[in-house]
């Protein structure tokens, strides 16, 4: 459990942390340098929704080191707790900046999850944007890892000297692997999401001012409407109630 001092908010009784993009990378850089075993999770509408919906995933992201919100409807509960201003910290956009300073201080990085094929994109999309970047890459078999795999994925990971290791699991998947392996891998691990597939560009993000007003569901669902109508229908509509319920105190 982190002993570290933290300001949190509550949205749908998920922990999620109050902190500022500089505070944010302050932090995680202290851990990478350290190479503390650490886990971040990164928080938007579906996570908070299905860490309402499960108690044992919800127990995973209130356990995690750093919580942020991820989605302008988490950050904007935040901002209705108290917390003014509260930023969105998402997973791309954390993944890129730390990248760029991981590559400015000779700090290795690993990614962790994802196809060769879409790896073999951002390896050579981070390659371009910071050349002196250090940095490992392995896509796991999309099944299970036997107890000897998985072993092996641990040392290989530590044997890196990697500070920060990418999880592009999806969730719930990547969040429950990161619990299972926090003391076990020497770094601190950020469940990121999509951003592999955004920054290797094989998916596109939604444009800023999207993002911003907390339409970026809505840019996904267009892009993929037969596999994400159901999963935005159900979330969007458990959020909603969710949070007005919880506003509201009752």
């Amino acid at each position: 459990m982190n002993t570290d001092l933290r300001l949190t908010g509550h949205v749908l009784g998920a922990q999620i942390d109050s902190l500022s993009w500089e505070a944010a990378l302050d932090r995680l850089l202290g851990w990478a340098r350290a190479r503390e075993s650490r886990y971040v999770t990164i928080c938007n509408v579906h996570v908070v929704v299905s860490a309402s919906r499960d108690e044992t995933y919800r127990d995973i992201i209130n356990g995690s080191d750093m919580a942020t919100p991820d989605g302008a409807p988490v950050a904007w509960m935040l901002r209705r707790q108290g917390f003014a201003n509260q930023p969105r910290i998402s997973g791309p956009d954390l993944m890129w900046e730390l990248c760029k300073r991981c590559a400015a201080e000779n700090l290795p990085v690993y990614f962790y999850g994802s196809t060769e094929a879409t790896l073999g994109l951002l390896e050579a999309r981070l390659r371009a944007a910071f050349p002196s970047l250090q940095m490992a890459m392995e896509s796991p078999p999309f099944r299970a890892l036997t107890a000897e795999e998985d072993v092996a994925a641990v040392d290989k990971i530590n044997a890196s000297g990697a500070g920060v290791v990418f999880v592009g699991l999806g969730c719930p998947k990547q969040e429950r692997w990161m619990a299972e392996h926090r003391g076990r891998i020497n770094a601190v691990m950020i469940g990121v999401g999509a951003a592999f597939d955004f920054h290797a560009g094989t998916v596109q993000r939604a444009p800023a001012w999207m993002r911003d007003n907390g339409l970026e569901w809505l840019h996904r669902l267009a892009s993929e409407p037969g596999r994400l109508w159901k999963r935005y229908l159900v979330t969007n509509t458990l959020f909603i109630l969710g949070a007005a319920r919880q506003l509201l105190g009752k």
